[in-house]
C-alpha cells in the first residue's frame, strides 16, 4: 500500500527548511523573501488543518442567524446585504457572537501569535480549567 505523505507535513518541513537552513545563508532582501515564503506555508498549513471545522461552524451559526440554508460563500453574501439594507445588526441576537468566533477561527490560521488573540485563547483555557 502507497502512502502520501501528509500535505501539512510536506508545509510544514518545508517552511523549517527555509527559516533554519536557507534564510541564514541569504542575504537581506532575499532573507526578507524566504521569511515570507515560511510565513505563506505556514498559512496554507494551518487552512489545511482547521478551514474545515471553522467553515462547517460558520456555515452553522450563519444558518441559524439567517434561518436559511445554502453554501457558506452565499450565506456570507446574504449576511452583508442583510446588515447593508439594516434588517440585521448587533442587536440581532447571534450576530456579535458569530463575528467574534469567525474574527477568531480567521485569526487561528492568518495571526496566531497575534497578541490580543493570544490573551483571548489563554484566557479561555483557563475558564475552563476552573469550570
Amino acid at each position: 500500500m502507497h502512502q502520501r505523505p501528509d500535505p501539512a507535513d510536506l508545509l510544514a518541513a518545508v517552511a523549517m527548511y527555509l527559516r533554519e537552513q536557507a534564510l541564514p545563508q541569504l542575504p537581506g532582501h532575499a532573507a526578507y523573501l524566504a521569511r515570507v515564503a515560511a510565513n505563506a506555508l505556514d498559512i496554507v498549513r494551518r487552512q489545511l488543518q482547521q478551514a474545515p471545522l471553522a467553515e462547517a461552524a460558520e456555515t452553522a451559526r450563519l444558518r441559524v442567524l439567517l434561518q436559511q440554508d445554502g453554501p457558506l460563500q452565499d450565506l456570507n453574501r446574504r449576511l452583508c446585504e442583510r446588515i447593508a439594507a439594516g434588517d440585521i445588526g448587533l442587536h440581532t441576537p447571534g450576530l456579535a457572537e458569530h463575528l467574534w468566533l469567525t474574527t477568531l477561527d480567521t485569526l487561528a490560521v492568518d495571526q496566531p501569535g497575534y497578541e490580543s488573540y493570544r490573551r483571548h485563547i489563554e484566557a479561555a483555557a483557563n475558564q475552563e480549567t476552573t469550570t
